[in-house]
């Protein structure tokens, strides 16, 4: 508790090695604020933590309340707290101020975490609109289907709470599926994956590489895959795709499926350097661009060099010699010698 403690508030520091007394400063709106707390002698403290689910959290909700104070003085700038203001304080402490991630100046848009039975943390935004609880919030959180909480003017944070998790909790397997791939593959897009991301580009080889889309509320089906790279080299694992698919078994798990069904083994952190497989466009000589990486490669064998879609199409739309059939251009390689028909959407 003392090093979360420190870590979140760290001007506060335990004075003796039993950590049961505190002294610091707090600070709200700008304002720095020294507290002494001791544990457990002090007696309205101890009344006062037995509402709490720890110390950070009763941290938590004295800022809060030292926030209110401050804007309710004369002199500030017209600032009365909501008229459910009190309706909310009553609300976190029944949650627990624990669960507080956020929470504006104006008292309308708050954050609330959750951990699931795997341990995943989670975070779901309420905005409380000025006739809560009549009126419902607006929810959003990071997932990949549609949050579903269900309200009514009797329901409280608590409630959400609830069904957030319940939210969470169904799409638990799902996130197992992504977890093996984030761990045991190279995972080349997306660069930094939110827990709404349910595709994923794995990398097969130099140049080659699968996207798959993850059935959220069915991750151990089949799942869209879309194989990237040169034809002479996906052509093969197409094919394997194809003659395979029956051998797709929902009782393992999608990466050992993918192997089965490629034939392949999947390189991984343990086995292979990931520089292995970012190499930059030939054409604007960059691996990232934006978000974007190169997924065009020359269908020489003796070239293969990969390009972002968008410098190879910008390029081609250029050349004097391409030819265009709808959004399609054909032309020659940038950067080999040989010529190459390529197709850039």
């Amino acid at each position: 508790m003392s090093c979360l403690l420190m870590r979140e508030s760290p001007m506060i520091i335990a004075l003796n090695k039993e950590k049961t007394v505190y002294d610091g400063f707090i600070t709200v709106l700008e304002k720095d604020f020294r507290i002494r707390i001791s544990l457990p002698h002090d007696h309205q403290m101890k009344q006062r933590l037995q509402h709490s689910a720890n110390l950070m959290a009763f941290i938590l909700e004295l800022r809060t309340v030292l926030e209110v104070a401050l804007k309710s003085q004369p002199g500030c700038q017209s600032f009365s707290p909501p008229q459910y203001y009190s309706q909310l304080i009553t609300e976190m402490e029944i949650l627990g101020w624990d669960k507080l991630l956020f929470i504006d100046a104006e008292f309308r848009t708050l954050k609330l975490k959750a951990e699931d039975s795997a341990g995943r943390q989670h975070a779901i935004a309420v905005k409380l609109k000025s006739k809560y609880p009549t009126e419902a919030p607006e929810f959003s959180a990071d997932l990949p289907v549609p949050l579903v909480i269900m309200w009514t003017s009797q329901s409280t944070l608590a409630n959400v709470h609830s069904q957030f998790l319940l939210n969470v909790e169904a799409l638990s397997e799902f996130w197992s599926v992504l977890d093996e791939i984030d761990e045991q593959t190279w995972v080349l897009e997306p660069e930094k994956p939110t827990k709404a991301d349910s595709m994923r580009r794995i990398a097969i080889g130099n140049n080659v590489s699968i996207k798959v889309q993850i059935d959220p509320r069915h991750p151990k089906m089949l799942p869209e895959c879309c194989l990237l790279g040169a034809e002479h080299v996906v052509t093969p694992l197409r094919n394997k795709l194809n003659a395979n698919m029956h051998l797709w078994n929902p009782d393992c798990s999608v990466l050992q499926n993918m192997k089965d069904v490629l034939e392949i083994e999947f390189p991984s952190p343990t086995t292979h350097e990931k520089s292995s497989f970012s190499v930059e466009c030939g054409i604007c000589y960059s691996y990232r661009l934006e978000s974007a990486i190169p997924d065009q490669v020359c269908n020489d064998p003796r070239c293969g060099q990969p390009f972002h879609q968008v410098c190879l199409y910008e390029w081609l739309r250029g050349l004097p010699t391409s030819r265009q059939s709808f959004n399609i251009v054909f032309g020659e390689c940038p950067y080999c010698i040989g010529v190459q028909n390529f197709q850039a959407a």
